[in-house]
């Protein structure tokens, strides 16, 4: 069957808002809209200007009213505790109904702000929908993060309340969560009125008098009490949620999320991009820290009627590199979303893919990479092994929902390698020079969204106005900057090579780091890779390479370091020459999947640099810091 993506993109095109309308009739509103677009309000416009809704009532009630009270709504998978628990569409609006039983007793209301700051359980999306259903706005920061940096979301949102629990679990490790949670109160100017604290059997905590709350005592009171919470009205421009970018120091920068347009992307991405049923399962290995956890672990699946999955566990490690065939065997999902990250540790554990074979997923329809640049040899051994289409696609904390995708449900477009596909409905993607010009196609270049954004995006930041439309519309007017480098070829296909700070200049040519990294790929020894650029008074730049071998490779490491640069030699040119290759054990990440270029530039540049607060093996920097002394990097 031929795509039907031309036919609904032009579609968009010839009308954006009637386009919009129509995907809204899949909405309940408590009010319909004033305008469908009203370009007047907000920085930029505003969607649905007018409406009123609530978003728990679309995730849940709905459903539970339309017939899907018995269906399956959220399975809790923790490999790490060895436990699943499954909750229906009945089950959950129960635990959410009750938790904003208690909240509400809490005085938290429409606007109010309530942080959570929970690890991968169940009781983490109950919280959010606890939020929505009273009109209160949460902010969910991700577990175990540092107090100061928690301490400065806390001034920033200035919560009436915060939800979190005793612990976090990880592979091999407890990590205790309400120290770090009290010493971000004592920490912050903004002291929050109560706590409601979870206590995991793993490691309890003892509880502040007169401050905290116990989850689980106050919930199970609230339940007995047979307490009922009507969803309270909000305009569907009203804020959802407060999410702080990853990475932010200082200063956080909170992406503002509103209610109505939210759903209606949200909503119509299940199907049309993702090619998931109301009732099918899906799987999103992310965090609810993340906005992937927000868009697609709890609010477009439960918008949709499908099943979700929330997964405490590690791609490797937990107890092996099979556990997600595990996973979608068990559940019979039918979609997976994850991090390249996630495949390129699976790759490097077990090569050959031979945990693949001793599960059944034949209910696995399709495989969704993103979140970093998916190379091509990671998605060639996906699709090898898996045997299913893999997805490249692409989209930002900012934008909530793929800016573009190869749209599963509209029908499938042919694969480029390298490529997230073609831009979706919503987004008119252009690539522009640094003077605002747009650029050839084929050219690298800025790429850039025309305003308006589509339902869903960032409308501010936080208290910020200002502040967004200087970071985001001021340097390319008409035009919101994503930030990234890329460029569009004579089809429309879109290809982001890498953050536009990672394009490096040497002796004159602009290079991008991720092509190179496309290439290092290639090598089969290679399981991962990172490319930075050093700083060189003659060339302004020069590439440097990081290697992360696949198990198992007994090769001499000099080796295999001169033919990856043989490699970019060859491929790229000699202008592409590295100063060196250097082989770790492991690259540094943040708890998103993102490599940590940026920190590693620093080092090698000689800078002064900060231990990012989300990074998951802090000792790895100290390594890499050591490996490039030897090469004479990084050292006066």
């Amino acid at each position: 069957m031929p795509s039907r993506y031309h036919e609904v993109y032009d579609g968009w095109v010839r009308n954006p808002e009637a386009f919009w309308a129509e995907a809204a009739g899949a909405i309940d509103w408590f009010k319909p809209w004033d305008k469908v677009f009203d370009a007047e309000g907000g920085v930029y416009g505003q969607w649905f200007s007018g409406a009123e809704c609530n978003t728990c009532w679309n995730a849940l009630d709905r459903h539970v009213e339309g017939g899907r009270a018995e269906q399956v709504a959220l399975i809790h998978d923790s490999p790490i505790t060895g436990t699943q628990k499954k909750f229906t569409y009945a089950g959950v609006l129960a635990e959410v109904t009750a938790l904003a039983a208690v909240l509400a007793d809490q005085g938290v209301g429409k606007g109010d702000r309530v942080i959570i700051y929970m690890p991968m359980v169940a009781e983490a999306a109950f919280a959010m929908l606890a939020c929505a259903r009273l009109g209160a706005i949460h902010s969910v920061v991700f577990g175990g993060f540092a107090a100061k940096e928690l301490a400065t979301r806390i001034d920033d949102a200035t919560p009436k309340l915060i939800i979190s629990a005793s612990c976090g679990i990880e592979p091999g490790r407890v990590i205790a969560y309400k120290p770090l949670l009290d010493g971000a109160i004592e920490l912050s100017a903004h002291k929050p009125e109560r706590c409601v604290v979870l206590q995991r059997p793993q490691l309890t905590c003892d509880l502040v008098a007169g401050r905290d709350l116990d989850y689980a005592e106050a919930v199970s009171a609230a339940r007995a009490a047979g307490r009922k919470v009507d969803c309270v009205p909000v305009l569907a421009t009203d804020p959802l949620y407060v999410l702080y970018t990853s990475g932010t120091t200082g200063q956080p920068k909170g992406v503002v999320r509103d209610n109505g347009g939210h759903m209606v992307a949200l909503k119509w991405t299940m199907e049309n991009e993702f090619g998931v049923k109301p009732g099918e399962v899906f799987w999103a290995a992310s965090d609810v820290g993340w906005v992937v956890g927000h868009s697609y672990i709890v609010y477009a699946p439960l918008l949709h009627g499908a099943t979700t999955i929330l997964f405490e566990g590690k791609p490797v490690g937990t107890p092996d590199a099979g556990t997600f065939w595990r996973v979608i065997s068990e559940h019979g999902v039918v979609a997976l979303f994850t991090a390249p990250t996630a495949f390129r540790a699976i790759k490097k554990e077990d090569p050959q893919g031979t945990f693949v074979p001793q599960y059944d997923l034949s209910k696995f329809r399709t495989l969704f990479l993103a979140g970093e640049r998916a190379d091509p040899e990671t998605i060639k051994w996906a699709e090898l092994k898996l045997g299913v289409p893999v997805i490249d696609h692409w989209w930002q904390t900012e934008t909530g929902h793929p800016i573009s995708q190869n749209p599963v449900g509209l029908g499938l477009l042919p694969v480029k390698y390298g490529s997230p596909c073609v831009p979706m409905p919503g987004y008119d993607v252009r690539v522009l020079d640094d003077a605002g010009h747009e650029v050839p196609h084929g050219t690298l270049g800025n790429v850039v969204v025309k305003l308006p954004l589509p339902p869903g995006c960032l409308p501010t930041l936080w208290h910020a106005d200002e502040r967004f439309f200087n970071a985001y519309l001021a340097e390319f007017p008409g035009y919101y900057k994503t930030a990234d480098a890329g460029f569009v070829d004579d089809e429309n296909y879109l290809f982001i090579m890498a953050r536009t700070d990672d394009i490096i200049n040497v002796a004159g040519h602009r290079l991008s780091t991720g092509g190179m990294e496309e290439v290092v790929a290639e090598h089969p020894d290679v399981a991962e890779c990172a490319v930075i650029g050093i700083a060189d008074a003659m060339k302004g730049q020069i590439p440097c390479g990081f290697i992360v071998l696949n198990s198992g490779v007994v090769r001499d490491t000099g080796a295999i370091e001169k033919e990856v640069v043989g490699l970019v030699r060859d491929r790229i040119g000699p202008v592409a020459a590295f100063k060196t290759v250097v082989t770790i054990k492991r690259l540094p990440k943040t708890r998103s999947g993102k490599i940590l270029r940026g920190t590693m530039q620093k080092i090698a540049d000689r800078e002064e640099w900060k231990m990012p607060a989300t990074i998951d093996d802090p000792v790895i920097l100290d390594e890499i810091t050591e490996a490039l002394k030897a090469r004479g990097i990084g050292v006066d």
